[in-house]
């Protein structure tokens, strides 16, 4: 194939004019996120089965052409492993690519796992070693180094290669588009915007905290997490979870307090100390009626390790009948995610449309009839 490095608009405009012709497009890319809250896009990798191309998002100023193609439903795109890809898309420019497959997951139907990774895939479709000892690298950095180039141009081309394969395999089965969907359900989880008022609630040990605590907590991670955005670092850096938990059980007045309290971090005080003090004032100024609900904790909700276990195995029977891994059908989030709703705890609002193993290909095979035993209390279900 033939490898392009674009480093210009005129260049990335004329590729993607004649990417724009493709049926397939095999697509990655490489990123940096250590010491940033967003992932810092270092090379765009694109590959049409005739050109491999490396775009050079650092020296090029408008990369709309390429997210054009992301765009286009009448090309099919595959990517590997694509939840940190998705994040590049959305935090570059809000680009919600259509008509697109994971590879990772159409391997999962196939079989092999839900975490195979993209060096086992090409060695077991192609019987290719590739060299991953650039993975880890700056790819902010220039120039690229020939080993870099040639670890990312591979990237693609062998995706571009094994994609057909994988597709054949998968279209003889029932599956494919159910690898579809789960696709555009990873899709629409990154793309669904992050409500910073409930963020309080994914902080490990905030269920052991009482209404006018949790408040505290709410404010205290709306707070961080608008920090972290401002700043572009990651939320540990502005906090951590075990000071912000402190904070909110002790709610110290002042600074020498906060400084003495058990699990609060001291570097998280000295630099955050008085600002985190305020937000705390603020979270005061709140009529308790509009306190958060104590969380409630659905492993200890009356019959719940019964009743996991009772939806696992029916769950699992199902797949081994289609010759399936209980994996590709539900995780325990999955199952936990469905039980917490079934049970109406905490998120009380949540429609039944938006409970994964109650959707598209899952609520055909098996969610209608989970729900009818849902009704009885899980009384008939094994």
């Amino acid at each position: 194939m033939e490898n392009q490095y674009i480093e210009d608009d005129q260049s990335l405009v004329e590729l993607c004019q004649h990417m724009a012709k493709a049926k397939i497009l095999a697509i990655d890319t490489e990123f940096v996120r250590t010491r940033t809250l967003y992932p810092i896009l270092g090379l765009l990798q694109i590959c049409d089965g005739e050109t491999v191309a490396l775009i050079d998002p650092i020296a090029i100023d408008d990369l709309s052409p390429f997210w054009q193609l992301l765009t286009n439903p009448k090309i099919e795109k595959v990517l590997h492993a694509c939840s940190e890809d998705l994040e590049v898309f959305l935090t570059q420019a809000n680009c919600r690519p259509v008509n697109l497959i994971d590879s990772q997951v159409m391997m999962s139907f196939l079989g092999h796992g839900l975490s195979l990774g993209y060096a086992a895939t090409v060695k077991h479709y192609l019987d290719i070693e590739l060299d991953k000892s650039d993975s880890r690298t700056d790819w902010t950095k220039r120039p690229l180094s020939d080993s870099q180039i040639n670890y990312a141009g591979a990237d693609v081309e062998y995706l571009y290669l094994l994609f057909p394969k994988l597709k054949s395999e998968l279209i003889a089965t029932p599956w494919f588009e159910a690898a579809q969907q789960e696709t555009a359900l990873m899709i629409e989880r990154k793309f669904t915007p992050i409500d910073d008022s409930q963020l309080y609630r994914q902080v490990k040990m905030s269920w052991r905290l009482n209404a006018k605590q949790l408040n505290s907590l709410k404010f205290l991670t709306q707070w961080r997490y608008q920090q972290a955005r401002k700043r572009d670092i990651p939320i540990s850096f502005v906090a951590k979870d075990q000071t912000l938990i402190g904070l909110a059980q002790s709610l110290p007045k002042s600074m020498p307090e906060m400084t003495n309290l058990e699990g609060v971090d001291v570097l998280d005080v000295r630099h955050k100390g008085k600002t985190m003090l305020a937000v705390l004032k603020q979270a005061e100024q709140v009529n308790t009626a509009q306190y958060p609900e104590k969380i409630k904790r659905l492993d200890e909700y009356p019959g719940y390790k019964q009743t996991f276990k009772k939806v696992k195995a029916f769950i699992a029977n199902i797949a081994k009948e289609h010759q399936q891994q209980i994996e590709n059908f539900a995780s325990k989030k999955q199952i936990n995610q469905f039980l917490t709703w079934h049970y109406q705890l905490n998120d009380q609002n949540l429609a039944a449309n938006k409970i994964d193993i109650l959707r598209d290909w899952r609520a055909m095979l098996f969610g209608e009839q989970l729900l009818a035993q849902a009704k009885s209390n899980f009384s008939e279900l094994k």
